[in-house]
């Protein structure tokens, strides 16, 4: 496993900054995001429809360029968080964490003893199929594999400074549009019960386990650029729109442009 580039940019204090595959099944969508200047590919598995081999071949695009795969589950299920990470997937971000038990099972599962109780297999891809030692693996991915885990629901804002105590976890996302929907106030930009979410965030990550916070660049119920994220204390971000949809805003445009010329 390669040095991974997130959790590099995370040690030395920085803002790590990804952006979306999107749901186009092509690796070629990866390597042009590396090329492009991004630390990281986010890799939606909850809201697309790719299969684990379009996500290896995306994880390969990624090495290949020098970014860090990162790969959202549809949800949490210990055995297919294990079929990414023999892959050699660097990053996980689980969904819907809901309370501090599911954070410390995610832990479980993604971590190697002594910090978790993750499978071993001295074969996989993510081991190089057996070049490297178990042990310096099992050191390795401890060490590399960044472990993000969502927050999106009321429960798990009700034990907010419970799982940021939780040893293992790197970052703590904030789903901006999920959780907007948990305190209703969906379509409001900046409500006040959505930065009292965060600011509450803030501080329990302040006294938790070492986790950071990570929040969308730009979203439309929480405007922020990627400076002011990085003042807030924030160690990763996404920046939208996904390939697609930058790809219909260009097309749109130009076709446009070019009727005018024609009216």
């Amino acid at each position: 496993m390669q040095i991974n580039r997130v959790k590099q940019i995370i040690r030395e204090g920085g803002l790590a900054l990804g952006t979306y595959v999107g749901g186009i099944a092509d690796p070629q969508i990866v390597e042009i995001i590396g090329h492009a200047g991004f630390d990281a590919a986010f890799i939606d598995m909850e809201h697309t429809s790719f299969d684990l081999r379009d996500v290896q071949l995306m994880v390969m695009a990624a090495e290949r360029v020098g970014i860090s795969p990162i790969v959202r589950p549809p949800g949490f299920d210990p055995a297919f968080l294990l079929r990414l990470l023999d892959m050699g997937v660097q990053g996980l971000q689980i969904p819907h964490i809901s309370n501090v038990e599911a954070a410390r099972a995610a832990v479980q599962a993604v971590r190697y003893p002594p910090l978790g109780d993750r499978g071993m297999a001295g074969s996989t891809r993510a081991a190089d199929y057996g070049n490297v030692p178990q042990m310096e693996h099992m050191a390795q991915s401890n060490r590399e594999i960044t472990l993000a885990l969502m927050i999106e629901d009321q429960q798990a804002l009700d034990q907010i400074e419970d799982i940021a105590k939780v040893e293992g976890v790197d970052l703590i996302v904030v789903g901006p549009s999920d959780m907007s929907r948990t305190l209703g106030v969906t379509g409001t930009p900046n409500h006040p019960k959505l930065l009292a979410v965060i600011k509450r965030l803030q501080a329990a990550l302040k006294n938790g386990a070492g986790a950071k916070l990570a929040l969308p660049i730009n979203h439309p119920a929480l405007p922020r650029d990627a400076g002011q994220l990085k003042a807030m204390g924030c160690a990763y971000a996404n920046c939208a729109p996904t390939p697609e949809v930058r790809m219909m805003k260009s097309l749109q445009a130009q076709a446009a442009e070019m009727r005018k010329l024609l009216a």
